[in-house]
């Protein structure tokens, strides 16, 4: 399994309240963001992790990166781009033709769901992706994932709606089916990821949810304290 982690953001708003650190140095429990992500890929058997790093940061987090020890090749990106979706377009060059799992690198999720999420991606899984999502709602702007009786993903939706769960930034792509839907997106002219998303649903491709008890995105200082007390118990 490859594994991508997009660190692109600035962390403005943790900024505004007081968090001076780089977002992906953000501790939980005594652990930057970024550093557990790359030690539970690597007790996943990770073939490989790229990231993509925000320019405006890269000084600072791209060394911390490098000294994580890991038992795969780390692949490094340093670019700025306006959204998550543009930042995916990014690490084509290093994932294109591998099945991989992308994650932001302020997603917040139980060590043994994600695992249990990989083998269901990797063992069990007919459909073009495995996207991971939850009942929790914390997020401010959240996206529902409309699903029907064998959750298969039916639209993404800004409003609140039956057969609904919440988005939680765990994707599994297993074929380079989207590439070109990644690519038609932004010349389009969209800029989010969820419009991305839909226009994956609208071209025909079949995507499954998987449902996580919880994931906690890491946006606010008040984020830190709910992530950690959540990881302790």
């Amino acid at each position: 399994m490859h594994f991508a982690v997009i660190a692109a953001g600035e962390g403005s708003r943790l900024q505004n309240e007081g968090i001076h650190v780089p977002k992906p140095l953000v501790e939980l429990n005594g652990e930057a963001l970024i550093a557990r992500l790359f030690r539970i890929f690597d007790s996943c058997n990770a073939e490989s992790v790229t990231v993509i790093v925000n320019e405006s940061i890269s000084d600072i987090v791209v060394p911390v990166i490098r000294n994580i020890p890991m038992n795969c090749k780390v692949n490094i990106h340093i670019k700025s781009t306006p959204s998550s979706m543009h930042s995916l377009f990014e690490l084509k060059n290093y994932l294109y033709g591998k099945s991989f799992c992308l994650t932001t690198v302020d997603t917040i999720f139980k060590e043994v769901e994600f695992t249990a999420f990989i083998q269901k991606a990797v063992n069990d899984c007919y459909s073009d992706g495995l996207f991971g999502v939850t009942t929790f709602e914390d997020d401010e702007s959240p996206l529902y994932v409309q699903v029907n009786s064998t959750n298969i993903i039916q639209a993404f939706k800004d409003e609140k709606c039956e057969n609904a769960f919440i988005s939680g930034g765990i994707y599994y792509f297993k074929t380079t089916f989207f590439w070109d839907i990644l690519k038609q997106s932004i010349d389009s002219g969209v800029y989010r990821m969820r419009n991305f998303q839909r226009k994956l649903i609208s071209s025909g491709s079949r995507l499954e949810a998987y449902c996580f008890s919880k994931i906690i995105d890491v946006d606010h200082q008040k984020d830190i304290l709910a992530a950690e007390f959540f990881l302790k118990n």
